[in-house]
């Protein structure tokens, strides 16, 4: 891995710097319990633990050091949560002191992570921006208004399914997701297309956004070793302005459009959409909701929003391809509650209850983020008979607690039926499923992603029988996972539409 090369050979350097950290550090340090975890290696502390899947490393690691863990990585303490009990004491009762963000640093590419609504801490900014996310952007009004919008971009999809399925093709599925999923967020938000199955401006696009996921999340010496910073010896962050440079010139072109409409003579309000309702806030007099902070809040929700949507999408199928009877279920169920060529609404997803177990299922398994966002104490507090530091970074390992044996049966298994007979959601309340996560900061494109999926992923069982390309067989497809601040499926999905 690289960022272990630049370990090594920043390794003299750091060895004198961490050495007077240490000294000076331990003059001010109180004899408290610490956190169980394994013993760091001089400098570099645990960061060679964290493996090239340090989710699963980590939910190995916690079988041994137990469901609170402190790891040094590199100059960092690292707290990771693996229970629902602590996670709850982290998210719900102590939310407060462990509301704020260990901000990697590639999210401080073009000062992301002073407008961002997912990285700020508490403040009346942010505050400011949770509450346009709320009324203006995710509230069940804005979301009805716009479902026939959605509809109409599931609808493409089918289409395009139809002309595949009429010559026999596979579907790359997630490249076929990504487009549907960013069309009706466009959509929603804009007024408008951004891409189409077969062209290239859909692929700059999902290069821009799974580049924008993979680095983020990929392990970066800087994070590591704040001092490093001014060097940049990877070279995340300057890919991450190239990346955000791009999103960023595209919306504050729409955002100039839209302005320039909104101030002819004729048009004072040029759509009833998103952006209209956000540029409404903007120009409030005395608004605290600046034009950076507009750019920077799409930012957020159109790469949050599209990536954990397309992904979860992705992996609901091939869990379904891999287990077949499942499959089958959720199709006799569609077929039970849609009319022969009904087209499938967001009105029919609460009739159809093993289509959502099957959501919770794959959320269980493959959630969007496998750490969620990385929170940061506030202050030194006690949690579960432990002491964490201030400015300890706080990671709940919310993968690990879906493959927990002490709180699933046979964790490992696809099995939506687990959910009939349960009222287990994924939306805050409980802790054994929190693949938005809790609290004040839980995911605010929740409502979007619980409709966006289930609609998406419906569709394209219904109406449809599909088979693995290549002539692949269910127990021999390959369900690993690629790791960065979300999990992609590591081989992507090909499958072929069959007429039912």
């Amino acid at each position: 891995m690289d960022y272990l090369t630049h370990l090594l050979i920043s390794f003299v350097f750091l060895a004198s710097i961490h050495i007077l950290i240490s000294i000076l550090g331990r003059k001010n340090i109180k004899s408290r319990k610490q956190a169980p975890g394994p013993r760091p290696f001089p400098i570099i502390g645990n960061i060679l633990q964290l493996g090239s899947q340090p989710h699963q490393s980590l939910a190995k690691l916690s079988q041994t050091y137990g469901p609170i863990m402190s790891l040094k990585l590199g100059n960092i303490t690292t707290i990771v949560i693996s229970s629902p009990q602590i996670a709850k004491e982290v998210l719900h009762k102590h939310d407060q002191i462990f509301s704020s963000r260990t901000v990697p640093d590639s999210v401080r590419a073009l000062d992301h992570h002073t407008f961002s609504v997912a990285w700020l801490p508490p403040s009346p900014q942010w505050r400011t921006l949770r509450k346009v996310c709320a009324t203006k952007v995710f509230s069940s009004q804005k979301l009805d208004s716009t479902k026939i919008l959605r509809q109409r971009k599931v609808q493409e999809l089918l289409d395009y399914v139809k002309e595949s399925c009429k010559k026999g093709e596979a579907l790359n599925i997630g490249e076929a997701s990504f487009v549907t999923v960013l069309n009706s967020i466009s959509n929603t938000f804009f007024s408008m297309d951004l891409a189409h199955f077969t062209s290239d401006k859909s692929r700059e696009f999902m290069d821009i956004i799974w580049g924008i996921m993979e680095d983020a999340g990929r392990p970066n010496v800087v994070d590591f070793f704040p001092i490093l910073r001014l060097l940049d010896p990877q070279g995340v962050r300057a890919k991450m302005n190239g990346y955000l440079g791009k999103l960023v010139a595209f919306f504050d072109g729409l955002i100039e459009e839209r302005l320039r409409l909104r101030a002819s003579e004729n048009e004072s309000k040029a759509c009833d959409d998103v952006l209209d309702s956000v540029l409404e806030v903007m120009l409030e007099e005395n608004s605290q909701l600046s034009r950076p902070h507009v750019l920077h809040l799409f930012m957020d929700l159109f790469v949050a929003g599209i990536d954990t949507t397309t992904s979860t999408i992705e992996w609901g199928m091939a869990e379904l391809l891999h287990n077949p009877e499942k499959l089958e279920k959720v199709r006799k169920e569609l077929q039970h509650v849609l009319a022969k060529g009904e087209q499938l609404e967001e009105s029919h997803i609460l009739k159809l209850p093993f289509l959502q177990a099957v959501v919770k299922e794959t959320l269980r398994l493959h959630p969007p983020g496998p750490f969620l966002v990385p929170h940061k104490s506030e202050v030194d507090v006690e949690l579960w008979g432990y002491m964490v530091p201030k400015s300890a970074q706080i990671l709940v390992n919310v993968w690990a607690l879906g493959r927990d044996s002490s709180i699933w049966t046979n964790p490992n298994e696809f099995m939506p039926e687990r959910f009939l007979e349960s009222n287990i959601d994924f939306k805050g309340q409980d802790f054994e499923l929190i693949p938005f996560g809790a609290g004040r900061r839980i995911c605010p494109g929740l409502p979007l992603a619980f409709r966006s999926v289930h609609i998406v992923l419906g569709s394209l069982l219904y109406g449809y029988d599909w088979k693995l390309a290549d002539g692949l067989k269910a127990k021999d497809m390959d369900m690993s996972e690629k790791y960065g601040l979300s999990l992609h499926k590591f081989k992507p999905l090909k499958i072929i539409p069959i007429n039912a």
